[in-house]
């Protein structure tokens, strides 16, 4: 059976999350092959479920704001999204801290709008491979 998993973004800039076993995530990202991130996170399938429902209660019922959404809450979170609107989706500001909430080893990026169905889509994709 296939771990959970979501990609966001396209061939030049992408951010994905991994289950890779039990409470191990795999996070990637990519800015045209010139910037990568790739490191292991420790989520539990709570965390993981928590983050993916706030991202969709977002997500579902779009306010036409900005959101922003951190996979864990405290000293451990690797990752934070923050969505803008931008057209009929959102602009993904990602930021990557391998060490926790670091303001010294961060990676930020950029992630081209994403239509927000395409984004619902994705993260129900992933919180039914997590409800399994």
């Amino acid at each position: 059976m296939e771990q959970p998993r979501i990609r966001l973004g396209n061939a030049d800039v992408w951010l994905e999350l991994a289950r890779t076993g039990g409470d191990s995530w795999q996070i990637t990202a990519d800015w045209c092959s010139w910037l990568t991130a790739d490191f292991t996170a420790d989520l539990s399938a709570a965390e993981a479920v928590d983050f993916v429902g706030r991202m969709l209660s977002h997500l579902r019922a779009p306010s036409g704001g900005r959101f922003s959404a951190a996979v864990t809450p405290g000293r451990n979170n690797p990752l934070t999204l923050h969505a803008e609107p931008a057209g009929d989706g959102f602009a993904l500001f990602v930021r990557l801290t391998p060490n926790g909430d670091d303001d010294v080893c961060h990676l930020q990026m950029e992630v081209d709008p994403i239509a927000t169905l395409e984004l619902r889509e994705a993260f129900n994709a992933l919180h039914a491979a997590l409800m399994v």
